[in-house]
């Protein structure tokens, strides 16, 4: 989950084993949104290339299918090259995208009907698209809050799209074989340890200017209401210019929703068997990852 310790301890197994990282972060994609998505910066890369990282601007748009496409890509292209690609981030839904056999519907045949979804929210209010849902497919509107609106639009969108089908009856990724032969990792920690990281990490991004961050992305222009803005810390601190919320108010909802955050991808990341878990606060816990590695890729070549 966020804040684990995930970006130091993929530098140091990339340099051990001839790797580049790909990014798995939704966020970092964005230019100019740096503090708030914790981007590794250049001094801390040892060397290591990362790639996915500024990719496009904040009001361009970028979807999963857009990033499967991508990091399929450079695995390949990291592949060719006789190294070892690491895919690295807590997007649980980018990172499945891409290990497993997942077709996206077209952008183009999910838009129409997100605006409409979106449109009828604002109207009626985000309850009234949760009933909607609720009476297509009640297994999916039990497992998603009614002010989700991403998600409860998402359902429909998919309902809509594919001529009837159920997101609820989507085959699980985790049930599924990966497309890659993927040794995949997970780092945890004691919750209250994650935690307290969580708010040590969000003090020390406002002491880095996490603020100022956001103040340039509106005054360049860019909407409030874009996808990008929308992302965890950049609506609290847009919240607090637009004079909706004081300061403090925003950085304690920032640590709150951060919180609410890593839970939700530890269930995401959980409910994957194949993924093998390492204590990060184990005072071997690199030794054990490396030794793991090697012997889990070595069984994989033979």
């Amino acid at each position: 989950p966020t804040a684990v310790g995930k970006t130091k301890i993929a530098v140091d197994l990339a340099l051990k084993m001839n790797g580049e990282i790909i990014s798995g972060d939704s966020m970092q994609v964005y230019r100019g949104m740096d503090i708030g998505t914790a981007k590794i910066k250049p001094e801390e890369t040892k060397g290591i290339v990362h790639h996915l990282i500024d990719i496009c601007n904040p009001d361009e748009p970028f979807s999963a299918a857009d990033f499967q496409k991508l990091a399929r890509e450079k695995i390949k292209e990291i592949s060719q090259k006789g190294k070892l690609p690491f895919l690295v981030g807590g997007t649980g839904f980018y990172i499945d995208a891409v290990l497993y056999p997942y077709q996206f519907t077209g952008q183009g045949d999910i838009l129409p009907y997100r605006r409409y979804y979106y449109s009828l929210a604002k109207q009626k209010g985000k309850e009234y698209v949760h009933q909607l849902l609720k009476k297509i497919d009640p297994q999916a509107a039990r497992k998603i809050h009614p002010h989700d609106l991403k998600r409860v639009s998402r359902a429909l969108e998919y309902y809509q799209a594919t001529n009837g089908k159920l997101i609820s009856e989507k085959k699980d990724t985790a049930k599924q074989k990966p497309l890659y032969h993927a040794v995949m990792l997970g780092l945890s920690m004691e919750r209250n340890l994650l935690y307290q990281n969580i708010e040590k990490r969000v003090d020390k991004m406002m002491a880095n200017g996490f603020l100022e961050e956001v103040a340039a992305l509106l005054k360049q222009g860019y909407s409030p209401k874009l996808t990008a803005l929308q992302g965890l810390g950049y609506r609290q601190l847009i919240q607090y210019y637009q004079g909706e919320i004081n300061l403090n108010t925003a950085i304690e909802l920032i640590k709150r929703d951060t919180r609410r955050f890593a839970k939700r991808q530890w269930t995401w990341f959980k409910r994957n068997k194949a993924i093998k878990w390492f204590d990060i606060k184990a005072p071997d816990v690199k030794t054990q990852i490396l030794a793991y590695l090697s012997r889990t890729l070595s069984l994989g070549a033979e």
